[in-house]
Order: C-alpha cells, then sequence, then structure tokens
C-alpha cells in the first residue's frame, strides 16, 4: 500500500503557487493579497474542515441521522511575532436533517476531532481546537425549500 501523500507546489508570479497533486487536481495558493487563491494559512483551516467533515457525514450516516443541510465554520488566532503560527482554532459544526439531534451531531464532531481526522492529529499539540455544533440552519426558509 503506498500511503504516501505528494503534492507539487509550482510558483506562478509574484506569492502565488500551484498545488497539485497525483491526479492533477490542483488550486491557487496566494500569500499576497488573497486575490489569487487561497492563502496557506486558510487552506490548512480548509483541510482541517474538509477532513473532520467528512468524519461527520460518514458518523450521522451511520447513526442513521443524515445531514440534509452541512457546513463547517472554521475561525483560527494566529500569533502576532513570526512564525505567527495558530494559538486557537474554533471548528463549528453547522448541520440540520430531519431527525438530527444536537447530540449525534456533537458525538460525532468530537469522534472526529478526537479520533479520525488525520489533519487535526498532525496539527501541533499545541494549538488548541474548539469543537462546537449548531443544529439550527441559519435560514429556515431556504432549509426547507430544499
Amino acid at each position: 500500500m503506498n500511503d504516501a501523500v505528494l503534492i507539487e507546489v509550482d510558483y506562478q508570479g509574484k506569492l502565488a503557487f500551484r498545488g497539485t497533486n497525483r491526479n492533477g487536481t490542483s488550486l491557487v495558493l496566494d500569500g499576497g493579497s488573497g486575490e489569487a487563491g487561497l492563502k496557506p494559512t486558510e487552506l490548512l483551516l480548509a483541510a482541517l474542515g474538509a477532513c473532520s467533515g467528512i468524519d461527520v457525514v460518514e458518523i450521522m450516516r451511520k447513526k442513521r441521522q443524515p445531514l440534509s443541510h452541512y457546513r463547517i465554520e472554521i475561525e483560527g488566532h494566529r500569533a502576532d511575532s513570526h512564525p505567527r503560527r495558530f494559538q486557537s482554532i474554533t471548528v463549528r459544526h453547522v448541520g440540520c436533517g430531519p431527525g438530527v439531534t444536537e447530540e449525534a451531531l456533537r458525538q460525532a464532531a468530537l469522534l472526529s476531532h478526537e479520533r479520525y481526522c488525520s489533519v487535526g492529529a498532525s496539527l501541533n499539540s499545541e494549538v488548541e481546537v474548539e469543537v462546537r455544533v449548531v443544529t439550527t440552519w441559519p435560514d429556515p426558509v431556504r432549509a426547507d425549500a430544499l
């Protein structure tokens, strides 16, 4: 089994880079203004959210409480001095669906963050990761229409 992860990151000019995986899928990272793509620190937070989200969707499906609406909101606070690492990260799971309970979503989110999410486990253990859960959708009219 080849479990090595390979990403090629190619300089695109200014402070932009293109990251490409073995399958040829790519995205632009922008260390400057952020107009050309995600900043590397934003990508790190996005990776944490997606990694945990995959776990949560699967866990909720297995609990027979599939999510009809789901998103992960991640907010990171960085140090003022270099290397400006994240000092704290808040991960807020917002989801709902027929029969979805707050307790089930909370358990799924915590299980992901404490056991399954490899991105979260890869972060420096000094980073405080707070997990939050929301089971109501901000726009009930839109949620009912979908």
